[in-house]
């Protein structure tokens, strides 16, 4: 049985290892420090989850998609002695899809697997982009070969910066930051962004406008203004045949 999650663009959470150190202003509230340090867990301390963890997507059935690392970093290099074993796993199982957010873009190439070539279908590679700051992350992600390129724009903090080669996003997805002493996201940013993935023809899957309130069970509610009307958009690129584009 996959591990549930509350989080609406996935179906599942792997974790292959946990904890993880800040690294921008979108990490000031971050849930994963939140929970372990209630735990009375060290949150910056990396480490490898047990095998049953570990190897858990090889139970799991066909066609679920799975947020890797939601209480790490892919990437982190505490992690590099276990990534090749995480490849495997992924490697196993081509007919799940394993969706890996980054703050850590720069890190990719090198960490690749040797068998990656073009990018394979079942692993979407996103970066997650809160504010204008850190918008060199997209161009990081555009050097490395991709079957999905996506942009995670979570917890967003500033309005969404327009990208260079915007035709090669794959994806986008949307939200305002929850929980304790969440930084509120202006609505209009929200719209904008709605309009703007409609023009240029690029999914967006809006999943909470942020807050500390569930409204119909997303935080602050989901629907957004779009031309004057409220509605919910959550929308998710085809799933490639293979290789880049």
């Amino acid at each position: 049985m996959a591990e549930t999650t509350g989080i609406a663009w996935t179906d599942s959470t792997w974790n292959p290892w946990v904890g993880c150190r800040p690294v921008s202003a979108g990490c000031l509230h971050c849930y994963m420090e939140r929970d372990q340090v209630r735990r009375g867990i060290d949150p910056h301390v990396v480490r490898r989850t047990s095998p049953r963890t570990f190897n858990a997507p090889l139970r799991w059935p066909a066609g679920n998609k799975v947020f890797v690392c939601s209480y790490s970093d892919f990437w982190i290099e505490e992690a590099d002695p276990w990534r090749a074993d995480a490849w495997d796993v992924m490697r196993r199982r081509p007919d799940l899809i394993f969706q890996i957010p980054t703050k850590r873009p720069q890190r990719i190439m090198e960490c690749l697997p040797a068998d990656w070539g073009n990018g394979w279908p079942n692993v979407w590679l996103g970066v997650t982009i809160e504010d204008v700051h850190v918008a060199w992350r997209w161009e990081s992600l555009l050097a490395v070969p991709a079957a999905i390129r996506w942009i995670s724009w979570e917890p967003a903090i500033g309005p969404f910066p327009i990208l260079p080669a915007m035709n090669r996003i794959d994806w986008i997805v949307s939200g305002g930051e929850s929980g304790p002493g969440a930084r509120r996201a202006d609505p209009q940013w929200f719209t904008d962004i709605a309009v703007w993935t409609r023009k240029n023809r690029i999914p967006l899957f809006h999943k909470q406008n942020g807050g500390t309130l569930k409204i119909d069970g997303a935080w602050g509610g989901d629907e957004l203004m779009f031309y004057g009307a409220p509605m919910r958009i959550r929308e998710f690129p085809k799933v490639p045949r293979g290789g880049d584009r």
